[in-house]
């Protein structure tokens, strides 16, 4: 497994899809304090614009280590595009940050347009990226990181967004297949991550919201945890936020696989006959 510190180091070269905003744009900033070469990388021109000229306060040499791409994930001949021009213009990429999410909302027989643009962006956007950059970044030989954003909602699946959750358990499962794939791979010096966010204030989740909810984490402080646990060397880094403690999640976890495992309803913990027991167990 690659180790932190040989990833993260002047004049490497980090890539960070979903830059312009939230959580890409705080782990870019960081990155780019401690000296890397920064790719940033999102869809929306003005804000990508304005983001670049964030990170760059946080580099030593901004005019040459740090550049915006506008790039949709969503569509692999302008992903691959990326990565030959990355290639080019940087050299070998040492951390792939896969971030880019969207969450218009979606239900069961809710609109087509909505189910194909968070599956293309959240799910297939990972998959473009990890696709793209993969195969150089293990050939190069150098200690890399691929890093997934991933949901809690992956998890847990609770109701009200059936599109986004199907994403996010998509990213669990390739990030899992990934790393298999990585640790099984002779001579490889690659790690994979899944981020598993907890509630954190962005603008994908503001809702409209001028003002950080007290239940809510920064970007900077989900980044924070992030670096923490990747010096650790987890695979899973599932962030807490100021309402949500590990023990809680990990006991929501474990009854949604309950599920399966008991033969409850799906979904029990918000089926009437169980929300009982579910509140019982949270307090054991």
């Amino acid at each position: 497994m690659a180790d932190l510190q040989s990833v993260v180091g002047t004049g490497k070269v980090a890539v960070v899809t979903g830059a312009a905003s939230g959580i890409g744009l705080a782990a870019a900033q960081f990155l780019a304090g401690r000296g890397m070469r920064i790719v940033l990388v999102d869809n929306d021109a003005d804000r990508l614009a304005e983001a670049e000229k964030t990170v760059a306060e946080q580099s030593q040499n901004p005019a040459t280590d740090v550049v915006s791409m506008v790039t949709d994930v969503n569509d692999l001949d302008a992903v691959t595009a990326l990565e030959r021009e990355i290639a080019q213009q940087f050299g070998p990429v040492h951390l792939l940050m896969n971030n880019a999410g969207i969450q218009p909302g979606s239900s069961v027989f809710g609109a087509q347009a909505n189910w194909d643009k968070v599956l293309g962006v959240n799910l297939m956007g990972i998959i473009h990226g990890t696709r793209a950059f993969g195969p150089g970044m293990i050939a190069h030989g150098e200690p890399a990181m691929i890093i997934n954003t991933g949901s809690k909602q992956g998890i847990t699946t609770p109701p009200g967004d059936p599109a986004y959750n199907v994403a996010k358990a998509g990213v669990k499962a390739f990030t899992e297949a990934l790393e298999h794939e990585l640790r099984n791979t002779a001579d490889c010096q690659v790690s994979a991550h899944l981020l598993i966010p907890g509630f954190v204030y962005t603008p994908l989740t503001s809702r409209g919201r001028p003002e950080k909810p007290d239940a809510a984490w920064t970007p900077e402080q989900t980044v924070e945890f992030m670096i923490e646990s990747l010096e650790k060397g987890d695979f899973y880094i599932l962030c807490p936020d100021n309402d949500v403690d590990r023990a809680t999640d990990e006991k929501r976890i474990a009854w949604a696989a309950g599920d399966i495992v008991e033969n409850r309803p799906p979904l029990s913990r918000w089926h009437p006959d169980y929300k009982d027991a579910f509140s019982q167990y949270l307090k054991r």
